[in-house]
């Protein structure tokens, strides 16, 4: 199955001949375009998915000519002199034509563009050459992969138990999310977490009661802040989160190899948290805030009551509470940022295109916050979802990190583990907003 779409043309401004990394930059923003186009306002981890298989493929295109670190599932090195910045073009449109293929004119002017940029010659053409296959080999890894399988929701509805929700009660949108093979986690149960809160304990009535209070629609606790901050992670985090990188690559003028390495060390963590999260929504189908708060008489729980006109502040998403897929893609991206900046400083400057807003992000601590509020201040999550989510995100980040896109020295070796090892050991872990004011 395909997805079909249109992308707008190209920011041109962004690329210059002296800085062949815009390139990797322009193509991420085309790719994300053509992405949205597509999907349009899915309110799925779809999205990280496609960003995720475009990203290694770059990856691979420029790593395999440029060198310094490890390529992703694949041994062929490209020629030393072919342009990685053709490659890398090369890659970005094979990928998203081969997905995407309504977008094909548009696609193929912006790959015009930017082979008009570069200086033609065998440079060129060997960079041309290398990116097709780049892609292919992507494109091969992916095959079977369990993409929009039939995986089917069978849970009856039951206390805890999900259901569609209001106003639209759609059925769980994209469930073969759960079952698609990760592109760097051995398994979507990999880093599966462990049961939620049983409905009868006092955690869980702890999550439903601050719900109540802080995520309704109408006469919360929430100040002008909070619910500034449920609204401006109210929209598509994954196109947040490439803006974000596009500005922190820029803004910081990194190499190309070190742009392609950022975007697919986040994008590829990003798929694998899509992955994971949904793998226990699958397995658990907690039930929503909105359902929990009006079926509260039926939880067996004497410390919840039921308001059944209680309404949350955003939209309910179309799947399980359990765990929340915001906040595991945001600190998988977090984690992979400090791990591959090797710092625990993000640097990050993040738009909303709900709020026209934008946050300065110095730490993952402080954006991992955020967003786990956030999910709560806007009534669509229980803290527990989030913050499991989180941890979930985090873990996995680090497991990757550790696994691909490895520093390699020119004799291509490998740093030994023990210093990959305490390198990660000196980033600090998440505090994930289990403790809120």
């Amino acid at each position: 199955m395909t997805l079909t779409g249109a992308t707008s043309p190209p920011d041109a401004h962004t690329r210059t001949p002296a800085d062949p990394a815009a390139v990797v930059r322009e193509w991420n923003a085309i790719a994300t375009d053509t992405i949205r186009t597509s999907l349009g306002p899915r309110p799925s981890g779809q999205a990280a998915i496609w960003e995720g298989f475009v990203s290694v493929a770059v990856y691979n295109a420029v790593v395999g000519i440029e060198g310094g670190y490890a390529l992703y599932k694949w041994h062929a090195r490209g020629p030393a002199r072919a342009s990685s910045a053709a490659a890398a073009a090369t890659a970005a449109h094979d990928m998203l034509l081969a997905y995407f293929p309504a977008s094909k004119e548009r696609l193929d002017t912006a790959y015009a563009d930017s082979l008009a940029a570069l200086p033609a010659g065998h440079s060129r053409d060997q960079g041309v050459h290398y990116g097709k296959r780049a892609a292919a080999r992507v494109i091969e890894l992916r095959e079977g992969d369990g993409r929009f399988a039939d995986v089917p929701f069978t849970a009856s509805p039951a206390p805890g138990v999900w259901r569609p929700t209001p106003p639209a009660f759609q059925p769980f949108v994209d469930t073969w999310l759960a079952r698609l093979r990760p592109l760097l986690l051995a398994s979507p149960q990999q880093f599966r977490p462990g049961e939620p809160p049983a409905l009868s304990s006092a955690a869980y009535a702890k999550d439903v009661q601050e719900l109540k209070t802080m995520g309704v629609k109408t006469g919360s606790g929430r100040s002008a802040r909070q619910t500034e901050t449920a609204l401006f992670f109210s929209g598509n985090l994954v196109e947040q989160v490439q803006t974000a990188v596009r500005d922190h690559a820029a803004r910081h003028r990194l190499g190309i190899a070190e742009t392609a390495r950022l975007f697919a060390a986040v994008n590829a963590s990003a798929t694998d948290a899509v992955v994971t999260a949904w793998d226990a929504k699958l397995h658990y189908a907690t039930w929503r805030p909105v359902t929990a708060i009006r079926l509260a008489d039926t939880d067996g729980n004497p410390a919840t009551t039921a308001d059944p006109a209680w309404e949350p502040l955003l939209l309910t998403p179309p799947h399980p509470d359990y765990v929340a897929g915001h906040t595991t893609v945001a600190a998988a991206v977090a984690r992979a940022l400090t791990g591959v900046l090797r710092t625990s400083h993000l640097d990050l400057s993040v738009p909303s295109e709900v709020t026209g807003t934008t946050r300065f992000y110095g730490s993952a601590d402080d954006f991992d916050r955020d967003v786990v509020d956030a999910r709560v201040w806007g009534g669509v999550h229980s803290r527990t979802a989030d913050v499991v989510g989180c941890r979930a995100g985090t873990r996995l980040a680090a497991w990757a990190l550790d696994h691909y896109f490895q520093p390699v020295a020119k004799d291509g070796t490998r740093p030994s583990p023990p210093a990959r090892a305490a390198r990660q050991d000196s980033l600090a872990g998440p505090e994930c907003g289990d403790d809120t004011d």
